[in-house]
């Protein structure tokens, strides 16, 4: 903090210093030399006196001889002679330059009251501009505000369109998977196929050769029952003949109940007419039997010839609707939309195959 008062000593050692530097002894120098410290005037005050009582200390005192000093005076009169002079035509031109002066000043006084009036119109100008300005600033804050909120939804929009683009990145990979699970499923679906129309035809082949030899053994036991028919025919016909032989016979013993010996020939004739009408009837009611079993497998081939039929029917119709569904399935995955792309494709169940049972050939007669 600088002090209150300085000291003329001080002063002196200031000047002295910066005289010695080779710099001129000023206020501002000697106050700066003083560090910032004592007021101008005071400053002032000693160093006029400094130099007063420097100045007494060098003079030399000489003495000066009357013709110099009538020189002086001769010197002196004439300088105020021509000091007059100089005053006179400087009052002269002050004058004329009073009077400029006053001309201008009235030129001013004429320019000031239109520069006032102008002024004026400048103020009520300005006014107005003040007004266009306050709104035009008004208009400019809310234009910034507008900036503002406008830079914020582009940084919204530029954080969006990032997000967006690691979005579409993080679906594109899902894509690219969607695409090889697509393509590894229709491998899958392919060989899948190509192995059901294996087992399929293999299984078409093996019903075509069950239901050929279902076709043979039904073929075979038709036969065989038209050859019991026919046998049977013929034993009945023989049955026929044989009844009327024993009616024949019976006849003939009653005609011949007189001759002993033709009746006992005939009876036994007709003891052996008896046993082969007996022999007769048993082999007619087996044969009869026989013809009812031959029927019933008859039937029952036949139904399990519908019903391999049936199957095999249910197995193309199978079939056909898993390639539907393949089909469908894969038209989905070709032209489906975004959503079904990004997912998993998983392949669709494998519907079952349609057991086939096929019923061991009777071999019963």
């Amino acid at each position: 903090m600088a002090r209150a008062g300085i000291y003329k000593s001080e002063v002196v050692r200031a000047r002295d210093r910066l005289l010695a530097m080779g710099r001129y002894p000023s206020i501002d120098a000697v106050r700066v030399e003083l560090g910032d410290t004592g007021s101008k005037a005071t400053i002032h005050r000693y160093l006029k006196e400094i130099e007063e009582e420097q100045g007494g200390a060098t003079g030399t005192k000489v003495a000066v001889s009357e013709a110099i000093q009538d020189l002086v005076g001769r010197l002196a009169s004439q300088l105020h002679e021509e000091a007059q002079a100089q005053v006179s035509d400087l009052s002269d031109k002050h004058i004329a330059k009073v009077q400029q002066l006053n001309d201008f000043i009235a030129t001013l006084k004429s320019e000031a009251d239109s520069a006032r009036a102008v002024r004026e119109q400048t103020q009520l100008t300005l006014a107005a501009e003040q007004q266009a300005n306050a709104r035009t600033a008004a208009e400019l804050r809310d234009i910034l505000l507008d900036r503002t909120k406008l830079a914020q939804e582009v940084n919204d929009l530029r954080d969006r369109l990032a997000k967006e683009e690691e979005h579409r990145q993080s679906l594109e990979d899902k894509h690219k998977q969607a695409r090889e699970s697509l393509e590894h499923f229709r491998q899958s679906a392919k060989e899948q196929r190509e192995q059901e129309h294996r087992k399929h035809d293999q299984e078409v082949q093996y019903l075509r050769s069950e239901l050929r030899n279902v076709n043979q053994a039904l073929t075979q036991k038709q036969q065989e029952a038209t050859h019991a028919h026919q046998e049977c025919t013929r034993l009945l016909g023989e049955l026929a003949h044989a009844q009327a032989g024993l009616h024949a016979a019976l006849e003939d013993a009653r005609g011949l109940k007189e001759q002993s010996g033709s009746l006992a020939h005939a009876q036994k004739k007709a003891d052996e007419f008896g046993k082969q009408l007996v022999h007769l009837q048993e082999s007619v009611k087996e044969l009869e039997e026989s013809k009812a079993q031959v029927q019933v497998l008859a039937e029952r081939l036949a139904s399990d010839k519908q019903s391999l039929e049936l199957e095999l029917a249910t197995a193309r119709a199978t079939l056909e609707t898993q390639k539907v569904i393949t089909e469908a399935i894969l038209r989905r995955l070709d032209g489906g939309d975004s959503d079904q792309t990004r997912q998993n494709v998983e392949p669709p169940r494998q519907l079952p195959f349609a057991e086939t049972k096929v019923p061991k050939n009777h071999s019963k007669t």
